[in-house]
């Protein structure tokens, strides 16, 4: 058994998945809204205590039975890179990796736990070259996710960003496709390669600036905005379309940033352009949220179903139905444990 928490700033996702002859199966999962401060924003022990405690409840009330999970950092307080090395064997770059680390990462790098993956060596270049993935995290992050899991009353078996563990449940292993992940705070954009994650960036537009635009356009509280949102989202019919008059402006600058992120990874990797983009997180349900996307982009989007590679129970399918696109995370995390 393998299990993945995505600790949101909204909602803690958890799911447990087996893998047996090759194929994952659905065990447990479960989602809930949380009041507390995620584990970076943590000062003190009684916030650690609200985070765990309802880690370690959902973890009793969805019924997971390992004890083993993996968890994933915010793309906000990570640095992920792509840098190019010679074809250097996969020793060489593992000890060159560490000193090129010093030129990306903003903290020393005695402060920072640096991963790398090897993503492709080219011979077709001139020089040849190879493609790594360098992830850094300040130590001081991670210590503050394995606290809440071990309060928690749970141990840590593995510890990725957001993205990767999304690019792994959502990601074709045959294209390159662009990701979103709608959170609370931030919208992550990721482009994947044949399943592997090649570029990232993280903007701080994201579902509370869709809230606060319907607030403040239709003049409601925000617990109200989070409603009309949620229900009439981006339809031109429902309230007058006064809804996707409010959220549209907003709609804009995420489509912006995606297409700046796609220019990027052109300019950078001279990689094949990204002929679709798949959706995530909590908004990516909203309706026409994919297609005001599709209309922005020129590209087909789609809204993700990180199930869609997992034997589901029948009777669990109703169940997950609306809360699929927030489990991408989750699943994609147990899927790198199992």
């Amino acid at each position: 058994m393998s299990v993945g928490i995505d600790i949101g700033s909204k909602t803690i996702k958890i799911v447990e998945l087996s893998h047996e002859g090759g194929k994952f199966r659905l065990k447990a999962s479960g989602v809930v809204g949380h009041q507390g401060k995620t584990p970076e924003m943590v000062k003190d022990d009684k916030e650690f205590a609200v985070l765990s405690d309802a880690v370690k409840k959902l973890h009793k009330e969805a019924k997971i039975s390992s004890k083993e999970v993996g968890i994933a950092l915010p793309e906000t307080q990570v640095y992920t890179r792509t840098i190019k090395f010679p074809q250097l064997t996969d020793a060489e770059i593992a000890s060159a990796v560490r000193w090129e680390a010093e030129q990306y990462i903003p903290i020393p790098v005695n402060e920072a736990i640096v991963q790398h993956q090897i993503i492709d060596r080219r011979e077709d270049t001139s020089p040849p070259s190879v493609s790594v993935l360098l992830v850094a995290a300040p130590k001081a992050l991670v210590e503050k996710y394995a606290r809440v899991v071990e309060m928690a009353g749970l141990s840590l078996a593995s510890v990725e960003t957001d993205l990767i563990a999304l690019v792994r449940s959502l990601a074709p292993s045959d294209q390159t496709v662009l990701l979103v992940d709608f959170g609370g705070r931030s919208t992550d954009i990721a482009v994947a390669k044949n399943a592997q994650l090649i570029f990232s960036r993280s903007i701080p537009t994201a579902g509370e600036a869709f809230t606060r635009a319907v607030a403040q356009t239709l003049g409601v509280e925000e617990s109200q905005a989070e409603e009309y949102k949620r229900t009439y989202g981006l339809s031109a019919t429902e309230l007058e379309g006064k809804v996707k008059g409010a959220l549209e402006p907003v709609f804009r600058v995420v489509a912006d940033e995606m297409k700046k992120a796609i220019q990027f990874y052109q300019a950078d990797e001279k990689g094949d352009i990204p002929r679709s983009a798949v959706l995530s997180g909590g908004t990516a349900g909203m309706p026409e949220a994919a297609s005001t996307l599709t209309k922005l982009l020129g590209i087909e989007v789609v809204v993700g179903n990180p199930f869609a590679r997992v034997d589901v129970d029948p009777s669990a399918v109703k169940q997950l139905a609306g809360f699929a696109p927030l489990y991408g995370i989750a699943v994609g995390l147990a899927m790198g444990e199992a």
